[in-house]
């Protein structure tokens, strides 16, 4: 059988995409060597990953969400002749005409709905719009099976969509447990992390609000550090801090390399998710393995992922925020230290390696579709 993955959202500057396609190539790499593979690869990462003899790397330089995309991708296809096609994200190509699975990460832009979400002038944004819902609403009408990353998504899909429930398969993601941890912590005071981007549905605006509130009515100075890649939300993100008067108290590091983030969970008070969506909640996860509390807000996927070991709070209120944090800084130390480990266990249940081993199991079921 001969399955091709469109790999060009490989890398971690593409944030959970890229990571979700680091470890599946990794790990299917690991686990199969029986099929054949072809992986269609930007320039960046086309030299520098070694595959078995059963891969077969393609160079395809074309940037995800363009024009040139949705031209080339289904020649280069079919010049491969692949059984199986496996498209990361929702960007198929909308004339691509041959089956294929795809994986739906979240419906997050169903949702993030005006100008606030976007960087672009209202005319570009709603002609951006536009072919987003598309080439979504296309990729998941013509695509065979659909994987997901929780059965909040599967959920969301079925009610937005009305497609039947055996055309969506499950397959939770795994936690890099195994990084190597920088020595060294470069925080002073007392802090809370977060990591991630600076998105407005990652809720950043409230999680400061409530840093700003704690900081005046505790009696204790405690810091918010922000681990987040420079962009026009991060510049959006230092206004709000400069309109907060929070300066003082919230740190925006930048981008930061895992083994240094892992220590940066280590030896915070605890990782703060106040995300009002997310399609599976990863960092929250490798907060756990690094050895932190999670606080998390009240959803469904969360729920569903971290189940009892997060401490929980409404995003909507600021007030609901600071009251999980100082909680979390008032916790008797040996509780704390019962929890952080139950949680370390929680979390070696989300294995890359089982998510690979789901993936092959739907690319073997594919050719009785």
């Amino acid at each position: 059988m001969k399955i091709l993955i469109d790999g060009r959202l490989y890398g971690l500057e593409n944030a959970g995409l890229g990571r979700y396609l680091i470890n599946l190539v990794d790990q299917l790499s690991k686990l199969d060597n029986k099929n054949e593979y072809v992986l269609f690869l930007r320039k960046k990462y086309f030299d520098g990953l070694n595959l078995p003899e059963n891969w077969k790397k393609v160079l395809v330089d074309i940037r995800h969400y363009s024009l040139a995309e949705q031209i080339k991708i289904p020649g280069l296809i079919k010049k491969e002749n692949p059984d199986i096609v496996h498209f990361p994200h929702f960007n198929v190509p909308f004339f691509y005409r041959g089956k294929y699975i795809v994986t739906i990460h979240d419906m997050l832009m169903h949702k993030s709905v005006g100008l606030a979400a976007t960087t672009l002038p209202a005319p570009l944004y709603l002609f951006k719009r536009l072919g987003y819902r598309l080439v979504f609403d296309n990729a998941i009408k013509r695509s065979a099976k659909i994987i997901v990353p929780s059965y909040s998504v599967k959920k969301e899909l079925i009610k937005t969509y009305g497609i039947s429930e055996n055309k969506i398969e499950v397959t939770y993601e795994g936690v890099n447990a195994n990084i190597n941890y920088s020595k060294g912590n470069p925080i002073d005071k007392p802090y809370f992390v977060y990591a991630g981007n600076a998105y407005p549905h990652k809720n950043l605006k409230r999680l400061i609000e409530a840093v700003v509130s704690l900081n005046t009515n505790c009696n204790q100075s405690v810091n918010l550090v922000i681990a987040s890649s420079r962009g026009i939300f991060t510049q959006r993100l230092e206004k709000i801090i400069r309109d907060q008067k929070a300066g003082e108290y919230v740190k925006l590091l930048g981008f930061v390399p895992d083994e240094k983030l892992f220590s940066l969970y280590k030896n915070s008070i605890g990782f703060v998710f106040p995300s009002l969506s997310e399609g599976f909640g990863l960092p929250g996860l490798e907060a756990m393995a690094a050895g932190t509390l999670v606080l998390a807000a009240e959803t469904p996927v969360f729920k569903e992922i971290y189940q009892e070991n997060a401490i929980y709070f409404n995003p909507l209120d600021f007030t609901s925020i600071e009251k999980a944090m100082q909680s979390v800084m008032e916790m008797n130390p040996d509780l704390r230290k019962e929890k952080i480990e139950k949680a370390k266990d929680f979390a070696k249940r989300y294995s890359w390696a089982k998510m690979a081993k789901e993936t092959l199991k739907v690319y073997t079921d594919y050719r009785n579709l």
